[in-house]
C-alpha cells in the first residue's frame, strides 16, 4: 500500500522545511533542543485533542530518592468510579517526549471511559542513560500498587502501554512479569505495544528501507541508542533489546506497527516472538502509516481508527 495522501503532504512540507533551512533533523540537535521542538510538534499533529477528559498532576517516588511527574487521565463521566488503569509510556527513544509530547495519546486512551489512564514521565538520556528508564518504569508500578485505592484504580486490571521507546518499556515489564514477578509491585493484564523498539544490537532491513525521509530516521535511531546505552555491551541486555531475551509466555500482547517505519523489522520479529513463545498476540499493521502515528490524530483521519480498534481489544480482555 502506498503513503496515506494526507500523510505524504505533510512530510513533503516537512522536507521543504528542511531543504529552506527552517528546520534540522533530529539527529543534528542537542538534547535540550530537539525535547523543545518534539513537544511542539504535538500542536502539529493533533492541535484539538479531546477536552471532556480530566487530568491529575502527580509526582511519583523512585528507588534513589528523587520523584517524577505523572499525569491521571480519566473521562470526565467516569468520576467517582475505580477504572482498570492503562500505564503509559510515551516514546521518544528514551531522549526525548514528555507528558506534553503523548498527551493527545493518553486523553484519546482515557476517553472512552473504559480506563484510566497513568503516565509517568520516566527521566531522559543522556542526563539518565540506562537503565534508568527501566528502574523509573518498575518504580512508577510501586507507586500504582501503593495508591491505586487512592486513585480509584482497580490494581488487578492493569494494562502495561507505549509507543517506541515507551512500548519496550512496557514489553520489559511485561517480560519481568512473566520470569521474576518478585520484581514487580502487581502483575499486569496485558501489553499493548505501538511500534517497539525491540532489538538495539543490530541494523535490520526496514532500516535501510525507510531510514530517511518517513519522518523517524535510521540516523536519529543511533542518535537516540548513543545517548541511552553508549556502552556497547547494554545493547545486548534483555531490558535495552527483548527481543534477545529468553522466549516465554507473557500476557496477551496487542502489537501495532507502521508500514513505513524503520522499526517495522524488529517490530514483526518481536510479535512473532511473542507468539512462538505462547503469548497470544493481536497484530495490527497500518499499512499507509509512518511512525509516530499514534500522534497524528489531527492530520490523518486514520488514527480514529486505531484507537476504536484498540478499544475494542481491550474489551474484550
Amino acid at each position: 500500500m502506498s503513503l496515506h495522501p494526507d500523510l505524504s503532504a505533510f512530510l513533503e512540507l516537512a522536507e521543504l522545511g528542511r531543504l529552506t533551512g527552517k528546520s534540522q533533523p533530529m539527529h543534528t540537535l542537542p538534547p535540550a533542543l530537539a525535547r523543545t521542538e518534539f513537544d511542539a510538534t504535538s500542536q502539529i499533529l493533533d492541535p484539538n485533542p479531546p477536552g471532556n477528559v480530566q487530568v491529575c498532576v502527580l509526582q511519583l517516588p523512585t528507588r534513589d530518592g528523587a520523584e517524577i511527574d505523572a499525569r491521571l487521565y480519566r473521562s470526565a463521566a467516569s468520576a467517582g468510579k475505580q477504572l482498570p488503569v492503562i500505564v503509559y509510556f510515551h516514546g521518544g527513544g528514551y531522549v526525548v517526549g514528555s507528558l506534553d509530547s503523548h498527551d493527545s495519546v493518553c486523553r484519546r486512551l482515557a476517553l472512552s471511559g473504559d480506563f484510566a489512564v497513568l503516565a509517568p514521565a520516566y527521566r531522559l538520556a543522556p542526563e539518565f542513560p540506562f537503565p534508568t528508564a527501566v528502574e523509573d518504569a518498575q518504580d512508577s508500578l510501586e507507586a500504582l500498587a501503593e495508591h491505586a485505592q487512592v486513585w480509584q484504580l482497580d490494581r488487578q486490571r492493569v494494562v502495561l502501554a507505549g509507543d517506541s521507546a515507551g512500548a519496550t518499556l512496557a514489553t520489559v515489564l511485561a517480560a519481568m512479569a512473566a520470569t521474576a514477578p518478585a520484581q514487580l509491585a502487581l502483575q499486569p493484564l496485558a501489553q499493548v505495544l505501538f511500534y517497539p523498539v525491540a532489538d538495539i544490537s543490530q541494523v535490520r532491513a526496514s532500516h535501510t528501507r525507510f531510514g530517511e525521509g518517513y519522518l523517524l530516521e535510521s540516523a536519529t535511531l543511533e542518535w537516540f541508542y548513543q545517548h541511552y546505552a553508549s556502552d556497547p555491551a547494554q545493547r545486548l541486555d534483555v531490558r535495552a533489546s527483548p527481543l534477545l531475551g529468553a522466549a516465554v509466555a507473557q500476557v496477551p500482547a496487542y502489537v501495532a506497527l507502521a508500514g513505513y517505519d524503520p522499526l517495522y523489522d524488529e517490530g514483526l520479529a518481536y510479535a512473532h516472538w511473542l507468539e512462538t513463545a505462547g503469548t497470544r498476540v493481536t497484530l495490527s499493521v497500518e499499512t499507509g502509516l509512518t511512525h509516530d502515528f499514534l500522534r497524528m490524530g489531527g492530520i490523518v483521519a486514520q488514527v480514529d481508527e486505531v484507537y476504536a480498534r484498540l478499544q475494542t481489544w481491550l474489551a474484550s480482555l
